[in-house]
């Protein structure tokens, strides 16, 4: 496999359940991601304009591929309703060869 097809996870925390499954549905139809898992909230802990801030975001888990990606990134920053989105790209190193594959060439 080319290094364009090499798998990512890709990790975006929404405001809500609703944003992110627009966010999820979106990534999926445009043939973004081949799968995005909505989990359950979860309570995060930042630093934003000086401020400790917590709240209650749903996480997105994204699988791509690296020569799908960029579009991914401006897809998704540009309908996230955060001002500075977190859209983190993790290598996948290892994995079933036949799910590698089908996240690779989307069939």
């Amino acid at each position: 496999m080319d290094d364009s097809q090499e798998v990512l996870v890709v990790l975006c925390n929404c405001p809500d359940a609703d944003c992110a499954g627009e966010l999820a549905v979106g990534l999926v139809e445009e043939g973004l991601a081949a799968c995005v898992n909505q989990l359950a909230p979860v309570q995060s802990v930042y630093r934003w304009q000086g401020r400790t801030e917590i709240a209650t975001e749903v996480p997105l888990l994204a699988k791509t591929t690296r020569a799908r990606y960029p579009a991914l990134q401006a897809w998704l920053a540009a309908r996230h309703p955060y001002d500075v989105p977190e859209i983190i790209a993790l290598p996948v190193t290892a994995g079933l060869p036949a799910y590698l594959s089908w996240v690779a060439t989307g069939e």
